[in-house]
């Protein structure tokens, strides 16, 4: 496929036009990243989004991969001598993976099959004569190839191999292999059943033991259950469908009479079906329900990860970080507004009078001998009792916090933590982590693996190369969209800065701790190896606080520095002026600066970042406390409303933490009074919801949450047949699955 022809195609599939994403292409083969091309090339792409650019990015590689794929089987069906301008044009005008593997596959080199042992045995002549069904004699013909030598004793063996030719025939047809895959998608079915003697070992996929769900239907989460428990070797899971859903069609096109050949070529067909086709077609339809449910699981962790990494931050304080435990005490570090390390010591607060008196103590010394603001508590073990002593004590003006702990333990034990504290033990380490994601939970949590990080769906059974990808934009994406201090980030942050990476990143903290903070964004190109591109990349990414040239603290871009200057100039005043002035900057002319590099969204862009300069896009910090006496499941009881965190969200609903050191589940259908098909149109990690208790269970340790209010939803079009049941809408899964199909790979 030629340039344009992708171009064509990808502006049809995301409904933009074709400049629009030839544009796009270009900047990206020139080494820009997505979010400098959404923020700062809006002129040349017409202002796409992240989403918009990682999809043309995505699509087009794709389609890279199709042209490198036709070049490869062109060069296998030249070598074997059969390739005719006809089938050259075939391949080169299929548009998908799967429809050029279906006409490559006749050509493909494979092993010896039963088909090409019958055409050694030279019966593809009566083969192609019973496949004509014509007036042909083909019974005096088996009786001719008849040769003991060549391995045909009779005329019924003569006919066998030539069913076993026309069998091959029919699987490897392009025209049935489409259609078929089309009705495996919308009429096929999951089917799973508990290995026998393994009922016990299975008890977490019980609700599979027999279970049957259309392939369309199916979601992800129930698709990536099924296959755990069939690698577990716990499961049996089959694709069924009824084969009179499928070989009345494929015989349509085979079968054109009611003579004797039709009746050797019908013979073919059902033995194609079941012994080709059929399980061709099966591995096929779990690679691409495979391939749905990867996508679907990928979506929600990313959507997760990104919720996590923004959460509002609690911002530059003076901390005191704990992390709890009854038998080992808690670790207590002091941290002060730059997330430095001051002091470290162990409190025993759960290990009797004496040691509660001592805790005591020490945390009033360490508030007080550093004016401590607010206080970090893990919500591990011993959190609520930790977080019950600490409230206790009656602090004045200090923010009492629980912290989402998930990872720390990961971090304590990395590299990274390592080189940071190289002289405190693993629990110092964690309890660091603990304070500094309460202060900053994007720079923290970006130094620990995204699936480690306590949220996500079957993230270790998805394709792994898939979900770093996503993970890896979804970081960069949340990282440049709040801005990167230059002279406080650490390394591990800066790496996800468009345009750097790990190599340069350590370059700029070497250069920061040889000579000292940064004084401005163009001193960035001392740094070694740092060049042009590098810089235009990340500068505008980058924040330097207190600098010389107050642009330098915000997001506008050192290339339209001059632009805002000569604003500022034509209004008679300064720069400075224009970032505390509103009236002044509403009297800016803009159409007076437009030009062929700077339109009206860069010129808005800019005015939007005089009004606030560096301004974390983040939401602003709520302190949150959990109901009082409430800290284990067997102080749980049916119908408490208690006041809850959102820690993951999945495609079947959301858990919460009401403080009992196990989440409870928020079903989808008990998110709210209406119907919604995904968890996030209601909530977001990390957010604050109020729950009602419906169901527990001490045993399985499982609480069932309900968020829905008194109020009486409205009866709705989504309603069938019982007016008191609300129902999902039907949805056309079949061509989403199809769809997908179009680009499997």
């Amino acid at each position: 496929m030629s340039l344009s022809t992708h171009e064509i195609i990808i502006a049809n599939e995301l409904s933009i036009s074709e400049k629009q994403v030839r544009t796009t292409i270009a900047l990206l083969d020139e080494g820009a990243t997505v979010p400098f091309i959404s923020r700062y090339r809006k002129e040349m792409t017409g202002s796409l989004d992240e989403v918009q650019i990682t999809n043309i990015r995505d699509r087009f590689q794709q389609l890279r991969d199709l042209d490198k794929r036709k070049e490869a089987v062109l060069k296998s069906i030249n070598d074997q001598g059969k390739l005719t301008p006809e089938l050259e044009q075939q391949i080169l005008g299929a548009e998908t993976m799967a429809s050029l593997e279906d006409i490559y596959l006749p050509y493909k080199p494979k092993r010896k099959t039963r088909a090409s042992v019958a055409r050694e045995k030279g019966l593809q002549p009566l083969a192609d004569l019973i496949l004509a069904q014509e007036s042909g004699d083909f019974l005096a013909l088996a009786d001719g190839l008849v040769d003991e030598e060549k391995g045909v004793k009779n005329t019924e063996e003569a006919l066998a191999g030539a069913r076993d030719i026309i069998a091959e025939v029919i699987a490897e047809d392009a025209a049935v292999r489409a259609k078929s895959r089309a009705i495996f998608l919308e009429k096929g079915s999951f089917v799973s059943r508990v290995v026998p003697g393994k009922e016990e070992a299975a008890i977490k996929y019980k609700d599979y033991y027999e279970w049957s769900e259309s392939l369309k239907d199916a979601p992800s989460h129930r698709v990536l259950a099924m296959r755990r428990g069939e690698k577990e070797e716990l499961l049996y899971l089959d694709i069924d469908i009824n084969e009179e859903e499928i070989l009345p069609r494929i015989e349509s096109i085979y079968i054109k009479g009611a003579n004797a050949a039709a009746a050797q070529v019908k013979l073919a067909l059902t033995d194609s079906y079941k012994r080709l086709l059929k399980p061709s077609m099966e591995t096929e339809i779990r690679v691409l329900t495979r391939q749905k449910a990867d996508e679907e699981a990928i979506k929600v962790f990313a959507d997760n990860v990104r919720q996590l990494l923004l959460a509002a931050p609690l911002g530059q304080k003076r901390l005191l970080a704990i992390d709890p435990g009854f038998r080992t005490g808690c670790k207590t570090v002091v941290l002060d507004e730059q997330g430095q390390l001051k002091e470290n010591t162990a409190i025993f607060p759960h290990n009797g009078a004496n040691g509660l008196a001592e805790a005591k103590k020490t945390v009033q010394y360490l508030v007080s001998k550093y004016d401590i603001q607010a206080i970090a508590i893990g919500n591990g073990t011993a959190g609520r009792e930790t977080e019950e002593f600490v409230r206790k004590l009656g602090l004045n003006n200090v923010t009492i916090v629980m912290v989402n702990e998930s990872g720390a333990s990961i971090y304590s034990a990395s590299e990274t933590a390592r080189e940071e504290f190289p002289d405190y033990d693993i629990t110092v380490r964690g309890a660091v982590s603990i304070g500094r994601r309460l202060m900053d939970p994007l720079a923290e949590l970006v130094k620990i693996d995204p699936k480690s990080i306590g949220v996500g769906q079957y993230q270790h059974d998805v394709d792994q190369n898939k979900l770093q990808t996503s993970l890896d934009d979804t970081v960069i994406s949340c990282v440049n969209a709040v801005g990167v201090e230059l002279n406080t980030a650490s390394k591990q942050i800066l790496a996800y800065v468009s345009g750097l990476g790990p190599s340069l990143a350590q370059q700029i903290i070497k250069y920061r701790n040889e000579n000292g903070p940064f004084a401005s964004r163009r001193e960035l190109k001392k740094v070694p190896r740092l060049g042009e591109k590098a810089f235009e990349q990340a500068a505008g990414f980058l924040r330097i606080r207190h600098a010389a040239n107050p642009l330098d603290s915000s997001a506008v871009h050192p290339e339209r520095y001059s632009l805002v200057e000569q604003m500022a100039k034509d209004l008679g005043k300064k720069v400075e002026d224009l970032l505390t002035d509103a009236d002044l900057r509403k009297s800016i002319p803009l159409k007076n600066y437009i030009s062929e590099e700077v339109g009206l969204p860069t010129l808005n862009d800019i005015l939007n970042e005089l009004a606030k300069p560096g301004l974390d896009p983040r939401e602003k910090f709520e302190a949150f406390s959990f109901t009082e006496g409430v800290n284990s499941i067997g102080d749980l009881r049916v119908g408490m409303k208690l006041p809850g965190i959102v820690t993951n969200i999945t495609n079947f609903g959301a858990f919460v933490d009401i403080g009992v050191h196990q989440d409870g589940l928020v079903h989808l259908s008990q998110l709210s009074n209406r119907y919604i098909s995904d968890p996030h149109e209601i909530v977001k990690v990390q957010q604050h919801v109020m729950v009602t208790v419906t169901e527990v269970d001490e045993k399985r340790s499982r609480i069932a949450l309900s968020m829905k209010t008194d109020e009486k939803p409205a009866l709705t079009k989504s309603r069938k047949n019982d007016p008191k049941r609300q129902v999902e809408p039907e949805t056309d899964m079949a061509s989403k699955l199809a769809a997908l199909a179009s680009k499997f790979k």
